[in-house]
């Protein structure tokens, strides 16, 4: 198996787990030998603040 084979296979191996569990997350890629890891645009979860909470917003505590 591939790593992106081993990867889906333990991805979707749990109860109820969905294709969708498996997509990918992130996209890396290389240039004059950098390596750029970036959050995929279409990713369910994303880092940081979720909508609804003050630093999502633009708000701060003081608003």
């Amino acid at each position: 198996m591939t790593p992106d084979q081993k990867r889906h296979d333990q991805l979707t191996t749990a109860p109820n787990a969905t294709e969708a569990d498996a997509a990918p997350r992130v996209d890396v890629t290389e240039h004059d030998g950098v390596t750029r890891v970036d959050v995929a645009e279409n990713a369910a979860v994303r880092p940081g603040p979720g909508p609804g909470m003050p630093e999502a917003d633009g708000e701060t505590e003081s608003d």
